[in-house]
């Protein structure tokens, strides 16, 4: 790996220029709703190994497909349940993706050597555009070396990625901030895997909703897992990070006598001062603010970042699923 990394504004001429150079089985960083998405040919399995050596990424660790049409599903998987089309109906194109049994199309090192396979069609425009000039899905992970907070603008995906994929196209800052919600579907249940901008209460309108133990706790070692951001360690910075189980002015107190010489704090609707940032009053601000917060921690070189702990319904629910993952679950309960 070795490119000369052009970081281009999504237009006319980019759509053409990305989908060129994903034919060839290249990759390229392109815009989404959610985050920003490292892009190869799905089907093309050379093309999405380049996807793991670029990002670092473990080959056990499944892939999300892109689809820009509800007419480019059916050749991906074995089956589409009635509820998975109601889904489609009501949340295709936004950030769902919904767990299919896969066809023989889909290459194991895309599904991660799993029998199934997880599908997307993304709201954006730039991403259904490339989709779309393409022909084919596009197996796209978040556009970020493993491990470290998403990119939610190009300018993240320029930091982890220059030098690495030869095209990031610049779509602005995501809206939704966090990855797609994912659900399989298990004895007729709606079974919540990574939540996300779809939230269960939204879900619940169309059958009975579950929420996997793995949201909010961390698998076994060896655990196979059906979505991406179950198993490993993720959106961390270099700094420790730390949830901090308290709100408001007992929040502010105990950072203040936590005896961290080289710190950040989050908090919901801080005052900014001293060593606090404000990462949003709501559960949707804080999605949209999170990682380029915790990429700011990098940016100040502290060595901690102490968050208030997030509500836990609703969108809530999808900040502290990745807060946990960024903080290696260590909690404080004050």
């Amino acid at each position: 790996m070795n490119y000369d990394t052009r970081l281009v504004p999504y237009d006319r001429e980019s759509i053409s220029e990305a989908a060129e150079l994903l034919s060839r089985g290249e990759l390229v960083a392109i815009p989404t709703e959610t985050v920003y998405g490292l892009a190869a040919d799905a089907l093309n399995e050379n093309a999405v190994k380049k996807i793991f050596l670029a990002k670092g990424r473990p080959q056990d660790n499944p892939l999300i497909v892109h689809i820009s049409s509800m007419e480019m599903l059916p050749p991906l998987v074995r089956e589409i349940p009635d509820t998975a089309k109601a889904l489609a109906e009501r949340f295709w194109g936004g950030p769902l993706t919904m767990i299919f049994p896969k066809s023989d199309k889909i290459p194991g090192v895309t599904s991660g050597g799993l029998g199934t396979v997880a599908v997307r069609m993304p709201s954006s425009e730039a991403a259904r555009e490339i989709i779309g000039k393409c022909g084919f899905p596009l197996a796209a992970p978040s556009a970020n070396l493993s491990g470290k907070p998403s990119p939610t603008t190009a300018r993240h995906v320029f930091e982890d990625m220059n030098g690495r994929i030869p095209l990031i196209i610049d779509g602005g800052e995501c809206a939704v901030g966090v990855e797609s919600t994912v659900v399989c579907f298990k004895d007729g249940r709606i079974h919540i895997l990574r939540p996300g901008g779809i939230t269960a209460e939204m879900l619940s309108e169309f059958g009975k909703v579950e929420v996997d133990k793995a949201v909010t706790a961390q698998p076994e070692k060896d655990e196979r897992v059906l979505s991406p951001g179950m198993k490993y360690k993720h959106y961390s910075p270099k700094a420790d990070v730390y949830v901090v189980n308290a709100h408001g002015r007992a929040f502010e107190e105990y950072c203040r006598r936590s005896g961290y010489e080289s710190l950040i704090a989050l908090g919901a609707g801080a005052a900014e001062k001293d060593f606090f940032l404000d990462y949003g009053k709501t559960p949707e601000i804080q999605a949209q603010r999170l990682f380029a917060l915790l990429r700011k921690a990098d940016e100040l070189g502290v060595e901690t970042v102490l968050v208030e702990m997030p509500e836990r319904s609703g969108m809530g629910l999808a900040v502290y699923n990745r807060l946990l993952r960024a903080a290696a679950f260590r909690v404080i309960e004050i």
